[in-house]
């Protein structure tokens, strides 16, 4: 007899797993979507860095709502959980915030990314809550950049963390934390799962699940190096070198673009 697979875990099951952090690669586009979910990869994240680098615009200004949602199209029909990386949710308008959630869900993502960007903490406060009622299911990640572009003040991060929790947030994200001692605190002191950007000069992915962090995310990595594998291929023909590291074939690509069967989204309410 046939035994029945198990049903796949929920994208908040995933942050549930104590000594094994969901590690959630970002992609840019349908192709390192799929790839990454060959690799076994069972939910990928959107990069708003490369949704901007990629048509021109700023990155981190509210730009690229239309190319957010455009991309979140392309890859929520895909065998992965999807969480997708909308800035501090291109309005300062909590209703209109909820609109996206909705657009994003329907889309078929399972997951969003709001970054405060150390504006205030309670208009970032509104947004969640206003997200969560709208889109319960809809795992909201608050993100607080008082490590990433601010002076990492300990009771700012803490006040900003309490209060985006208090309005509903699944997650809270500190990205440019790295000392280990600071992790394990805000680890303490949070009661959903922390989220950390990975470093390559911090803690690697063995110690920080020992330190208690529930997600790692790569952020722009993957791109950024992705660019610089372009560049150091280009020197290398230019030299009369054999290019380094790997190379899909034509026919790997190719196989990438229909990996991902057409249908519905996932969410679709329609």
């Amino acid at each position: 007899m046939t035994a029945t697979p198990a049903p796949a875990p929920s994208f908040a099951a995933l942050h549930h797993r104590p000594g094994e952090p969901l590690l959630l690669p970002n992609a840019w586009d349908h192709a390192s979507a799929a790839a990454l979910a060959a690799r076994g990869f069972p939910a990928i994240g959107t990069t708003s860095l490369a949704v901007a680098a990629a048509v021109g615009l700023p990155d981190g200004e509210g730009a690229t709502r239309e190319h957010t949602v455009r991309l979140a199209l392309t890859l929520g029909s895909g065998p992965y959980l999807l969480s997708v990386d909308a800035e501090h949710g291109f309005s300062d308008d909590p209703d209109e915030v909820a609109g996206l959630a909705r657009e994003l869900w329907a889309a078929g993502a399972v997951g969003v990314n709001l970054e405060d960007g150390l504006g205030p903490a309670d208009r970032h406060a509104a947004k969640i809550a206003a997200v969560k009622a709208a889109v319960p299911g809809l795992f909201v990640n608050a993100r607080t950049d008082t490590h990433w572009s601010g002076d990492g003040d300990e009771r700012e991060t803490l006040r900003r963390l309490d209060a985006y929790q208090e309005a509903g947030a699944d997650g809270v994200f500190v990205p440019g934390v790295t000392d280990p001692e600071r992790i394990a605190a805000l680890v303490r002191h949070t009661v959903v799962p922390l989220n950390v950007l990975h470093a390559p000069a911090g803690p690697p992915l063995g110690r920080l699940a020992a330190l208690g962090v529930r997600r790692v995310s790569l952020g722009s990595l993957l791109y950024r190096r992705a660019l610089g594998a372009a560049l150091d291929a280009v020197t290398d023909v230019a030299a009369g070198r054999i290019p380094a590291g790997t190379t899909p074939s034509y026919a790997d690509v190719r196989e990438l673009e229909s990996s991902v069967p057409a249908s519905e989204p996932a969410n679709s309410t329609g």
